[in-house]
Order: C-alpha cells, then structure tokens, then sequence
C-alpha cells in the first residue's frame, strides 16, 4: 500500500505522480492543434479506447498496436512518466488522462485538438476500480466492496 500525493484536493498514487509535474502540465505543457486526447475516469475503459482509436489511426492494421505497449503509444500526461515521453514525442500525438477537466492544461481551451470524453456507469466503474486496487500496492486496499463503496462515495 502506498500513501497519496494530494494535490489540489485530490489524491494522486504516490508512485508515478508529483506536485511540481502536476502544475507544470497545468501551467506549462502545451496541447497542440493535431492532438487527440482520451479523458476518463479511472477504470472507465481507457485502455480500451486507446486500443481502438490506434486502430483507426492505422485503419485497422494491428501490426503498431501488437507491438507498442498502449503507455507507449499514448501516455498519460499526469504521471511523470507520461509527462516526459510526450514532451519529447512527435506530434501528433495521442494523449491519455484521467484529471479532471480544472486540473487539465490550459494550453488545451486555446488549441484545436480533439477530446474523446468517456463516460462509464458508475456501478461498474466501482465494482472494476474496487477489484483493480484490490489487486494492486498502488492505494490503501479495503477490507470489503461495502468499505470501498463509502470511499468512493466521498471521492477517495
């Protein structure tokens, strides 16, 4: 289990996310006219959508898709990680977040990229988030779907 990283309100896993780099992709980081950027809540079916949109980038060859780890080919821009793979990538490029829309960078109001904003029933997005962090040393783990539902409820 690991602690989290609070920033403006809302907790961040420890591993793979920073303050300064959460403000700089607020303040600094630039979102181009060509770029396409997948928005979601997590456990929503980014993966998924990442999957299906470099597809369609490729009209359908699967070749770049089977052999580039959908991270690679889509980073998201909040973690560290992410943050410094699309600084350096060629544009366009495809971008994944989970933030929300007022932590999102603000290059992005004045750019002409597209967003694809998913949206996920909530019961399943808990049911899917409960086994996922269960599984994982990420967040603090829950002793019951019961106790994870009333973290969810008040946005933990």
């Amino acid at each position: 289990m690991t602690d989290y990283c609070w920033f403006e309100g809302i907790p961040f896993p420890v591993l793979g996310f920073q303050k300064e780099i959460l403000k700089e992709v607020r303040h600094k980081f630039v979102i181009g006219d060509e770029d396409t950027i997948i928005l979601t809540y997590p456990k929503s079916g980014t993966n998924w959508l990442i999957e299906t949109v470099c597809l369609i980038q490729k009209k359908g060859n699967p070749e770049w898709v089977q052999s580039v780890p959908f991270w690679e080919r889509s980073p998201w821009v909040e973690t560290e990680i992410g943050y410094q793979a699309l600084i350096n990538k060629e544009r366009p490029r495809l971008i994944s977040s989970h933030l929300p829309f007022h932590l999102f960078p603000r290059s992005f109001f004045s750019s002409k990229a597209k967003m694809i904003y998913v949206l996920r029933n909530p019961r399943d997005v808990l049911v899917s988030g409960y086994f996922f962090w269960n599984k994982t040393n990420l967040a603090k783990n829950t002793e019951s779907l019961r106790t994870y539902f009333e973290w969810f409820l008040k946005g933990k």
